[in-house]
């Protein structure tokens, strides 16, 4: 069954309101930069914020929304790494904290699923 375009919505809003984060408080963000990327790791949390911001801007346009839930797919596998390196830099710390970064890992894939979802819906 397609998902509503309520569901493309909601996850424009998910997408936005991480977009907004990386520029509010981008100092968690920068921690899960991988250093093989070349460049800062401010530059590429204003990045990823941008395109978390573009790409909620996308899901809400109509007619733009497919390309952008697809793009969006794509975003969430590649930011996967990030969460990977924010896992493993995390183990030593206390338990709750550590679980929220383990917890982080398995949520990409309803995300990436949610996307495909809300691009099937608009085709």
């Amino acid at each position: 069954m397609p998902a509503p375009p309520r569901s493309a919505l909601l996850l424009a809003g998910l997408l936005a309101s991480a977009g907004v984060a990386h520029f509010v408080a981008p100092r968690q963000f920068d921690a899960t930069v991988p250093r093989a990327l070349p460049g800062s790791p401010r530059a590429w949390t204003a990045a990823s914020g941008a395109v978390e911001l573009a790409l909620a801007a996308g899901l809400v346009v109509p007619a733009t929304r497919r390309a952008s839930a697809h793009a969006t797919a794509l975003f969430f596998a590649g930011v996967f790494p990030a969460n990977v390196k924010m896992a493993y830099d995390w183990r030593h710390r206390p338990a709750p904290v550590r679980a929220l970064a383990y917890a982080r890992l398995p949520l990409q894939v309803p995300l990436v699923l949610w996307a495909r979802r809300a691009a099937r819906a608009e085709g």
